[in-house]
Parts: C-alpha cells; sequence; structure tokens
C-alpha cells in the first residue's frame, strides 16, 4: 500500500488554548528537522487544525516512522492514502481496495468514522458511514460491526482531496522540544543522566551539556563515549551544546586538601558550580541530573542537600523517585544502554572514596572546603577558560 501523507496526532498541545499555534509551531519545526536526513522530499504543515507530512515521489517509509517517532508532541502517527474525489462509487472500490492490502486477516470487527470538512460533499457524514460500512460487509462477510470497541477504525476525511487512514502508530509523547526553555545537563557516562536528560527534553526543555574529563585518568575514549551518548540524546532532543570539561587538578586539589571520605560530595559541589556557570551563562533555567534516591552514597538525602546549597539554578532530577531498573528499561528504549555500559571510567568513579560519607553535614562541608581556599578559585576559573565546546547533533 502506497501512502501519501501521514496525519500527526498531538496530546497536550491540544489543549493550551490561544498558545495553541505556538506550539502547534514548534511541533511543525521539530518535524521538519528530524526529517531532514531522511531519503524523499516531505512537505509538514498545518491544515484544518491538524498536522500533515506530505510525501512526494519516492522516500524510505520505515525510516520516515522512526524519524517522526522521536519527536516529542507526537502521540499517534496515521499512515494516509490520499485520493482524488471521483464520486462515491469510486470512493468504495479505494476503501475496499484499501481493506485488502492492509487488513489480510479479514476475520476482525470495524467501525467507519467519517468526517466531511467539504460541506459540498452529496452526503453526509452518517450516510458515508452507512454507505462504506455496507458495501465492507458485503464484500468481506466474515468482518463484522463495532461501534464500541472495534478492531479496525477506518477513518474517511472529505476535504479537497479525500484521507483514508486506520492505523494509529504511538509516538514519544511530551511537548515540542523548545516550548520550555533550556536546562544544562551534567552528562556523565553512565546509564542514569542521558536518560535524565530525555526525560527532561520530552516535556519540551531544550538541552544544553556539560561532561566533566580528567586525563589522563580518564582515557580519549571515555569522552568518545560521552560524545555518543550526546549524539543518542540528541536524536530526540535535537543539537546539544557539549562543554567538556577538564576537572583534573581540580580532583587533585580536593583529594590532596581534603577529607577522603567527603570527597565525592565536595567534587560534586564544584562540578555544579561549574555547570551553573556555563547554564547562566547560556541562559539555561536549571540544571539536569540523573540522580536517583539512595542509588548511591551521594544521592541521598542529605548529599542532594548539600550538592543543592552551592546552586541558586533550580536542580531537575527526573529519576529521583525511579529504581534502577526502570531506568536501564527506558536507556534500552533509546539506545543509550549499550554505549552507557561501555567499560570507560569517568571522573566520578576514578577518584571514588572507599568509605563515602553518606550524610554530610552541611557546615562540615563548607569547613572542610576552606582547604581549599589557596588555589580553588584560580583552578576554577582556569576549567572554565580550557572549556572544549562540541556542538552535538
Amino acid at each position: 500500500m502506497k501512502f501519501h501523507s501521514f496525519l500527526i496526532k498531538y496530546g497536550e498541545i491540544g489543549i493550551k488554548g490561544k498558545n495553541r499555534y505556538l506550539f502547534e509551531d514548534a511541533l511543525v519545526r521539530q518535524m521538519r528537522f528530524a526529517l531532514k536526513d531522511v531519503d524523499g522530499e516531505f512537505y509538514v504543515h498545518k491544515s484544518y487544525g491538524r498536522v500533515y507530512v506530505d510525501c512526494s515521489g519516492e522516500y524510505d517509509y520505515e525510516e520516515t516512522i522512526e524519524s517522526l517517532k522521536r519527536v516529542f508532541g507526537i502521540v499517534g502517527i496515521c499512515p494516509v492514502v490520499r485520493l482524488e474525489d471521483k464520486g462515491f462509487e469510486n470512493l468504495k472500490q479505494d476503501v475496499i481496495a484499501y481493506v485488502e492490502k492492509v487488513y489480510p486477516d479479514k476475520n476482525q470487527t470495524f467501525k467507519v468514522e467519517a468526517r466531511r470538512s467539504k460541506k459540498s460533499y452529496p452526503k453526509t457524514s452518517m450516510e458515508i458511514n452507512c454507505d462504506l460500512g455496507e458495501v465492507i460487509l458485503e464484500t468481506y462477510p466474515e468482518m463484522k460491526v463495532d461501534v464500541h470497541n472495534p478492531d479496525i477504525r477506518l477513518n474517511v476525511e472529505i476535504r479537497e482531496e479525500i484521507y483514508l487512514y486506520s492505523e494509529i502508530i504511538p509516538g514519544p509523547g511530551g511537548m515540542p522540544v523548545g516550548t520550555n526553555g533550556s536546562a544544562m545537563l551534567l552528562l556523565s557516562g553512565g546509564i542514569d543522566s542521558p536518560v535524565a536528560g530525555y526525560m527532561i527534553a520530552k516535556r519540551g526543555v531544550e538541552l544544553e551539556a556539560t561532561y566533566f574529563h580528567a586525563p589522563p585518568y580518564t582515557s580519549e575514549r571515555a569522552k568518545e563515549k560521552v560524545v555518543d551518548l550526546a549524539k543518542q540524546v540528541s536524536k530526540y532532543a535535537g543539537p546539544i551544546k557539549l562543554h567538556v570539561v577538564n576537572f583534573t587538578d581540580i580532583q587533585l586539589y580536593i583529594y590532596e586538601k581534603c577529607p577522603h571520605e567527603e570527597l565525592t560530595i565536595i567534587m560534586r559541589r564544584y562540578m555544579m558550580k561549574i555547570a551553573e556557570y556555563f547554564a547562566k551563562k547560556d541562559g539555561c533555567l536549571g540544571l539536569i541530573t540523573g540522580e536517583s534516591i539512595g542509588q548511591v552514597a551521594s544521592q541521598t538525602m542529605q548529599s542532594l542537600a548539600a550538592t543543592n546549597a552551592v546552586c541558586t539554578l533550580p536542580v531537575y532530577r527526573p529519576l529521583i523517585g525511579f529504581d534502577k531498573r526502570d531506568i536501564v528499561a527506558i536507556s534500552e528504549q533509546i539506545d543509550t544502554y549499550e554505549t552507557s555500559i561501555q567499560p570507560f571510567e569517568d571522573c566520578c568513579t576514578i577518584f571514588v572514596a572507599k568509605h563515602p560519607v553518606t550524610k554530610p553535614n552541611l557546615e562540615r562541608i563548607e569547613k572542610s572546603e576552606l582547604n581549599l581556599a589557596e588555589k580553588i578559585d584560580e583552578l576554577v576559573r582556569e576549567a572554565i577558560d580550557t572549556v572544549e565546546v562540541i556542538k552535538v547533533k
């Protein structure tokens, strides 16, 4: 079956009232971006309160579907056959041909749902429903009508052309990226942070990212792994500006001057400070981390409070109540899991203490950080000044 268009169904956008057009326009932009590298010519547009993708000539159907399934804001993708209006008798034949090709198994229930935008059409919507249902039953006696819960919901839209569709391929849902500002993701090479970025992007937030690199303790391949993760997330979130910060000297200085059981918390606090600097510089509205309560020592309630204390921007933790298996399931769904488990250490795991404090006292942490006063500001400034920026898409 040759599908000439795709009808795009959206969810939350439909309840946005007077601002709805802004979200629709953002969705159209994201769809155009998603399809720009797909073989074929596509015209993405709004019509009568609907969003469509019209396809010209030959195109890669599977690749088109996969690209649209990564666009946040889409809840359903309906492959559409467009027909010329050559009279109702021709429409009957076209509907029978559609059912024959799309549904080899005829032992199913169905319902016809007609919408008549072209009011000059000689039949009402109810008459179209009845007459098309009748011809389907005559042609395929094994099929049955079920108006409440049919296996097949055959949609017929009468416009200048006739749109015929029945399949709804699930989309990712959410909101179009860019409709809810931007935020800075602290991206490591682990499983959690790419999933956190994906989930925040799903709510319409544009992403930037900061990665803390510690050569020679972490290899160049560890950095490439993080770039690969950012590329995978960008398939959903759009282009990502990745800041690669050389964190080695800061870590070594903290290691030398601070109690070892507090290393992870203090290093984490300086990561948050540096990430927040880039976030504010680029107009981001918050920080994003992949932390989940109690998953490791640095993610207890007390530890999270200690790292929050250095930030003035809000810190968003979309995985805060997730079990690890829930996070793994999403990482597999978005194809980041296999990259995340590659055995290249990040800077957090290299310098982890044997017995890290799990209930840090903020006053004690701040007192320990006084040991860093001589050089820490200089080292932070150097890390900021020497940042490597990679545009990932």
